[in-house]
């Protein structure tokens, strides 16, 4: 039963994955551009049509309209300039260098981005299926159609917003840290040897990658939700998320930096523990709340049902508070214990300082102030690039105002411009 159930179970979760429905989205809008221009063009096979739309389509509404116009603008400077070799001499090998040429050259004039390469592909594939120009043309036509076919399809079928993934690879981050950061506290306890405190410290250095992995989830997150009828509150999500992450590459620098600062302890300290069997006991308390508010704070930047997120964020006060009761016990007995043996007493206080670092990050009230500076700086960012627009939805939301009824959503509105 298992060895049915399980790839049954794999295939439902995988149906939303971004390759997927990318699969999906493309072949469709490529079947339905080759049928529009089997009724528009002359051509017999205008696979021109179907060609651009799989260029054009993307997994996100923002990234399809950001390049299309970009990959349009390739596709039929490529196609120009087939028409124009096609008309004057035929394909050989220094009649290709020529058109290759001329097309990386003109690509850079038309603004076709980093889709330069595409004109001389484009122009490539013209100039092997047909010589004549006036039949070329009709690939002008069909690339028009390719790329209409694209931008409508995503415009009337919106595509997902991949908000989960992201959140998902955010909490595995902090899942990550949260357990670095017990088992760091049951080390603390007793004899650490420079080996164990090496590998924790390779640990903490490896959490580098799932950062840049956890970044490239969020940046199409962030593109899923820019201009996606789905989403009312696109800036606000956006901000959100960024930030958390951010807050936590910062702690994960700093968790990296405790590690260090451990494994210099235990280098220092081969044959006897790291520290007093007391200040190790609150040490291991310390840490243990510290994994427990990274968890939380997880939680807190990715739970969208507001009943939810109190019930984190209320967690993550709790277990911040209990941490900075925790760290003054600690300080206090590192303190006791470098008035009587003054050894490495500077790696005490580096562990101090980092710890109040992380707590720093994490602190609810710290995050509220730049969730709001952000939000700000964003909303003024688009007002200045887009004043116009911004000008439009200013006078709509005058037309929709009624007397004796306060908005209470302006801000959201200025969140939606996005």
């Amino acid at each position: 039963m298992p060895e049915v159930t399980d790839p049954l179970l794999n295939l439902v979760r995988r149906h939303n994955e971004p390759v997927v429905v990318q699969t999906i989205r493309s072949t469709v809008a490529a079947v339905i551009s080759y049928v529009v221009a089997l009724m528009l063009s002359s051509e017999p096979a205008p696979l021109t049509a179907p060609l651009t739309a799989l260029l054009v389509v993307q997994v996100t509404l923002y990234s399809t309209l950001t390049t299309s116009m970009r990959r349009v603008n390739a596709v039929v400077a490529g196609v120009v300039i087939a028409i124009g070799f096609s008309s004057l001499v035929g394909l050989s090998w220094w009649s290709l260098g020529l058109i290759i040429l001329a097309s990386l050259v003109l690509g850079r004039f038309v603004r076709a981005g980093e889709f330069v390469p595409e004109v001389a592909i484009s122009a490539m594939l013209v100039l092997g299926v047909t010589r004549v120009a006036a039949t070329a043309w009709d690939r002008v036509l069909e690339t028009l159609i390719g790329a209409a076919v694209g931008l409508l399809f995503n415009v009337l079928f919106a595509p997902p917003v991949w908000v989960q993934p992201a959140s998902e690879a955010i909490e595995h981050l902090a899942g990550r840290m949260a357990r670095l950061l017990l088992c760091l506290s049951d080390e603390v306890i007793g004899h650490t040897t420079v080996a164990v405190a090496a590998d924790r410290l390779h640990e903490a250095r490896r959490l580098d990658h799932d950062i840049v992995q956890v970044d490239a989830s969020l940046r199409q997150a962030e593109d899923s939700l820019r201009l996606n009828p789905r989403v009312k509150e696109g800036m606000l999500f956006r901000v959100v998320l960024r930030t958390g992450l951010d807050t936590l590459e910062i702690c994960a620098v700093v968790l990296r930096t405790v590690c260090r600062t451990l494994t210099d302890l235990a280098k220092a300290r081969t044959d006897e523990p790291l520290f007093q069997p007391e200040t190790a006991a609150a040490i291991q308390k310390l840490l243990a709340h510290m994994a427990h508010a990274v968890e939380s704070f997880a939680e807190l930047i990715t739970t969208q049902v507001s009943v939810n997120a109190d019930a984190a964020e209320d967690r993550l006060v709790s277990e911040l508070s209990a941490s900075r009761e925790s760290r003054e016990v600690v300080a206090f007995l590192l303190l006791g214990g470098v008035q009587q043996h003054p050894r490495q007493w500077q790696l005490h206080g580096a562990l101090l300082a980092e710890v109040d670092r992380i707590l720093d990050e994490l602190d609810v009230e710290k995050r509220s102030a730049r969730l709001v500076e952000e939000l700000d700086r964003q909303s003024r960012e688009q007002r200045e690039k887009y004043p116009l627009v911004d000008k439009l939805r200013g006078r709509l939301r005058v037309g929709r105002s009624r007397p004796g009824k306060e908005d209470v959503t302006g801000s959201s509105d200025e969140h939606e411009r996005d």
